[in-house]
């Protein structure tokens, strides 16, 4: 028996907040970690598993968009599964949703349909995906059947050079940036399919957020980050060895035991 959409919809939910826990969790155990100097050398493992994480949830976000009880219906949503890849998927659901919005069926989305600002808005978000999103899209899978060290190809033959580059090159602060594009890309999209009263509002909010979040990850310095988070942890410990001052409070009222010896030395 097939489930009603809402159904399905409410279970993705659920589904995506037990994931944005766990994200969480192993944030803050790869933070800690970067703070201590990594004694346990266990950062690489926490940071793969970081990555499966947002792999995860992006599959599961899709999902979550997809069955929204308005927007894209049964006809739609199997051409979108219809993808052999994660990434095709989104990149469908995309251009799906920009159709949607400007009630194109066939033509094809560029100026002329979409308009120059939203044609140049369709651009950004699929070079978003095919770069800075990529690899954390396909990864997914390779980090589900272990390959933590070394991706390989399909066939299991030979490690995939690039896949192993890129994997590697990630840190904790640039998967960071990496899950909250990810985050901003599938509000932008629901914003073209699921609240057009607020649309225009709300997209450029957001594709702005998107926008930003795309510059911190190209500007920002993961050294930066580290010793900051290093600084953090040594001020903390810092403060808990600094020996508490006795204070000696007095009283005109009634005068404290060195008080009284005072009166006591002078009275002779």
């Amino acid at each position: 028996m097939t489930k009603s959409p809402s159904k399905i919809y409410s279970q993705h939910v659920a589904n995506l907040r037990e994931l944005e826990l766990a994200i969480s969790h192993a944030g803050r155990l790869a933070r800690s970690e970067i703070a201590s100097k990594d004694p346990q050398q266990s950062l690489r493992s926490l940071l793969r598993l970081y990555s499966f994480l947002i792999g995860a949830w992006a599959e599961t976000r899709l999902k979550k968009l997809l069955h929204e009880e308005v927007g894209f219906n049964d006809a739609e949503r199997l051409l979108i599964a219809a993808k052999s890849s994660q990434l095709e998927q989104w990149q469908e659901t995309i251009d799906l949703a920009f159709r949607k919005h400007h009630k194109i069926t066939k033509a094809n989305l560029d100026k002329r349909t979409l308009g120059v600002a939203h044609a140049a808005r369709r651009t950004a978000l699929h070079d978003v995906l095919s770069n800075e999103l990529k690899i954390i899209v396909e990864i997914r899978n390779k980090l589900a059947h272990g390959q933590w060290v070394y991706p390989f190809n399909n066939e299991g033959t030979s490690v995939e050079s690039e896949k192993y580059k890129l994997i590697n090159k990630e840190n904790l602060q640039s998967l960071q940036f990496k899950f909250a594009l990810l985050g901003h890309l599938a509000t932008v999209v629901h914003d073209l399919v699921v609240s057009p009263l607020t649309f225009q509002r709300d997209f450029d909010n957001h594709f702005r957020k998107l926008f930003q979040v795309r510059t911190n990850l190209k500007t920002k310095k993961y050294e930066n980050y580290a010793n900051g988070l290093i600084k953090s942890r040594e001020d903390a410990r810092s403060k808990k060895n600094i020996p508490k001052k006795l204070s000696i409070k007095t009283s005109s009222a009634r005068p404290n035991f060195f008080s009284r010896l005072r009166l006591r030395i002078f009275r002779k």
